[in-house]
């Protein structure tokens, strides 16, 4: 097993889809305006609208540490706080982004099930305290998939929504698997955004078939104001723009987007099923996006380890994460399986 072996730590380990590719390397073609005065911008920008449904505001970065931390920094006044779950990205993986971009304002952490925040955790925590002496709550995210690959229904965000709006809160949700998510459910991006409430959505491209970028989409142009300035003040507003934003031309058009979150899904299924009567070994979450949660033995974690598979443990003791990305090939799945059954049955 080779460094360049298929693996499952992260679906950030795959390649690029063969459509970003060819878009990108049309965009290579000749001169193009520069900061996102180009065709390309304005197609995927307008590709966009039209996914959703609605005349959005559109906006590229380059990962999403920066499109979630922007996002929330446009939502936030310093004194503000963000409500989020007690495993979201932005409180466990981004070094403190959020609040450096807002210039403080504080994430107050929900509880969660199966890690999704209900309208209960999200009022507990927003009616805590209602002092001048506490950050006051302002903006409410959600991840779509959420980390342990659980999906919100549209009635789930709608119900979250009705509680921002009774609080005076805003929502915004971080879709780094936001089209796995539609691909689970079978939903329109714009049923499981601002159909249901979403008032921004950070789209997530790397995690589905693209070297960098993410998109962030504002429903409401009123909270766009001055966005462009964020993103040249953040170092997002990239020079040569037609190589953030081609790509999604390459992911949306013709539902390259769609297809390859419904095999990565599909993949992260096989799995699932293939493990499924394997003595000892547990499904931690269900599994609904890309993901796969299992609960192992010490021992048999480390065997896979040492047969040189890739996969995140921070789940706790034994607690193990696999990840199927765009190409994932199902052989290659079905090798990972026979050795999870072979490494737990001598251990």
């Amino acid at each position: 097993m080779t460094d360049k072996s298929q693996q499952f730590a992260s679906d950030n380990y795959s390649g690029i889809c063969p459509e970003v590719w060819a878009a990108m390397e049309l965009a290579n073609h000749g001169h193009q305006r520069s900061y996102g005065d180009d065709e390309w911008t304005l197609r995927a920008a307008n590709d966009f609208r039209k996914l959703f449904e609605t005349d959005c505001e559109v906006y590229f970065a380059f990962n999403g540490t920066a499109a979630n931390s922007l996002a929330l920094s446009s939502l936030c006044q310093s004194f503000h706080s963000v409500i989020c779950s007690e495993t979201a990205h932005v409180e466990t993986d981004e070094c403190g982004a959020p609040e450096f971009f807002s210039n403080g304002s504080k994430l107050l952490i929900a509880r969660t099930e199966n890690g999704k925040i209900t309208p209960e955790s999200i009022r507990e925590i927003a009616l805590k305290r209602k002092d001048i002496h506490y950050p006051k709550p302002r903006v409410v995210t959600i991840t779509q998939a959420t980390e342990v690959g659980s999906v919100y229904r549209p009635e789930e965000i709608r119900a979250i929504n009705a509680t921002c709006k009774e609080l005076g809160l805003l929502l915004h949700m971080d879709g780094a698997r936001f089209s796995n998510a539609c691909a689970y459910l079978g939903c329109s991006p714009a049923e499981l955004s601002w159909k249901a409430g979403v008032d921004v959505l950070c789209f997530g491209g790397t995690k589905n078939g693209m070297a960098v970028g993410e998109a962030i989409l504002f429903f409401d142009h009123a909270l766009a104001v001055d966005f462009d300035y964020r993103c040249k003040q953040a170092g997002q507003l990239a020079s040569k723009m037609r190589f953030l934003s081609a790509p999604w031309v390459g992911l949306l058009e013709n539902d390259a987007w769609l297809k390859h979150s419904r095999h990565a899904n599909h993949c992260a299924q096989l799995l699932s099923q293939l493990v499924s009567d394997i003595p000892g070994v547990e499904l931690m979450f269900p599994v609904e996006a890309n993901g796969v949660f299992l609960q192992l033995s010490e021992p048999a974690v480390a065997a896979l380890t040492a047969k040189g598979w890739r996969f995140y443990t921070f789940i706790g003791k034994g607690g193990a994460r696999f990840m199927c990305s765009w190409d994932t090939e199902e052989a290659r799945v079905r090798e990972l399986a026979a050795d999870i059954r072979e490494v737990m049955g001598t251990n």
